[in-house]
């Protein structure tokens, strides 16, 4: 559990590193009947993920420090609220427990962001700015109609300080990934017990997320991931619905998450319970290029320079073109966060995950471990969880 004086901390911060720019997190709005998906910004900054319609705006040059920063959630809706769950009042009690000396309703952000505007004349972008022909961002949107009503503002991209300060992770937010990954090593154990020919793949998914609930996973990481043989080498896959295979591989890609940060976790399985000679020496190629990048993660280096190590590997062994995607990527409260400048910083939780595929073969090989970077190197999370062949054959067994 992450404190409200955590939130608190990291909302200054942000407000100081706007050098006197106002600035707006939105946290997104709600599709219909789907599930709300609150951006991740909002929630590293609040804590809240069942709002949607809301946002936090910093505001620098307010003369009354309570209103440099405040959260905006929309009105009261009794009769919405009855489908959809009852919402607070604006309280005393809401402040403190959200942390916000100043909460407001969404209808008032356009005069109060317009108020900022015209004193600052600065806005900041924070949102990660959108690939034509999507939509712009929600603050490159609000920050249009302000800039036609107000003369002379100059908006300022500051759309790497969240990632930044997203990258490394504080002690809470480690806890949090480390009971993740307890989770998702027993997910594991329990799908291991159950590969076998003539077994279906959702068998195998089923039994992984149920028991990452049964360990104190309260959200699946992402999508899960279960391919046995030609299956394997589509890095998507998604049916997970075949027959398993006697003589083939399966590739599991698939974790827990813990208050919203997940672990992220590959193995590659014998269905039969015993690697053929092609495959043990496919696959000892791939765990020797990922125990190279976890020897090379330390402070100071470069995620490129983890897939150099892991290529290298890879292709000296002759599967140059089999490889064909990157050795890996930050992790926390997206399962793929973006990396500010590439750069590995103390705190850092990044994934090394070389693979080799091969469909005329129908073999793919993929191994995905999760690693913390430290004062002086790097720490292996999902050690826990078995990849030698030695190791897989006698758990299966």
């Amino acid at each position: 559990m992450i404190e409200t004086k955590e939130y608190s901390a990291r909302r200054e911060r942000v407000l100081k590193e706007l050098h006197g720019a106002a600035a707006v997190v939105f946290s997104g709005e709600a599709g219909g009947h789907a599930p709300f998906n609150v951006d991740k910004h909002f929630f590293y900054l609040t804590g809240i993920q069942d709002e949607f319609g809301a946002a936090v705006l910093f505001d620098p040059s307010a003369e009354d420090p309570r209103r440099r920063i405040v959260l905006f959630l929309r009105p009261l809706n009794p009769e919405l609220e009855r489908w959809d769950g009852f919402r607070e009042t604006i309280s005393a009690a809401l402040r403190k427990k959200s942390g916000f000396s100043s909460v407001m309703r969404a209808g008032s952000l356009p005069a109060l962001l317009t108020a900022a505007a015209k004193r600052t004349k600065k806005l900041a972008c924070l949102h990660q700015f959108a690939v034509y022909p999507a939509a712009v961002s929600p603050d490159v949107e609000a920050f249009r109609k302000v800039m036609e009503r107000v003369p002379g503002v100059a908006t300022i991209d500051q759309t790497a300080l969240l990632p930044t300060l997203r990258a490394s992770k504080s002690p809470a937010e480690l806890k949090l990934m480390q009971q993740a990954v307890a989770a998702t090593a027993a997910g594991y154990e329990a799908a291991m017990r159950l590969i076998k020919p003539g077994a279906n793949e959702s068998e195998i998914q089923y039994a992984l997320e149920s028991t990452y609930r049964q360990h104190g996973g309260n959200a699946d990481g992402y999508e899960s991931i279960v391919g046995c043989g030609l299956n394997g080498t589509v890095l998507h896959y998604r049916a997970n619905d075949q027959v398993m295979t006697d003589g083939d591989l399966v590739v599991i890609d698939s974790a827990a998450a813990v208050g919203g940060y997940t672990a992220d976790v590959t193995r590659t399985y014998p269905v039969n319970g015993k690697f053929s000679s092609e495959q043990r020496e496919v696959y000892e190629i791939v765990l020797k290029a990922l125990l190279a990048g976890i020897k090379f993660a330390k402070p100071g280096g470069r995620i490129h320079e983890i897939d150099a190590v892991t290529r290298d590997i890879i292709n000296k062994a002759g599967f140059e073109d089999a490889y064909i995607h990157g050795a890996g990527h930050p992790i926390g409260l997206d399962v793929h966060e973006i990396p500010p400048d590439g750069l590995l910083r103390e705190g850092m939780v990044i994934t090394i995950e070389p693979g080799i595929y091969l469909p005329e073969r129908q073999l793919g090989v993929r191994i995905e471990d999760d690693i913390l970077i430290t004062a002086k190197g790097s720490r292996n999370l999902t050690e826990g969880i078995v990849k030698t062949v030695n190791e897989i054959e006698a758990g299966m067994r």
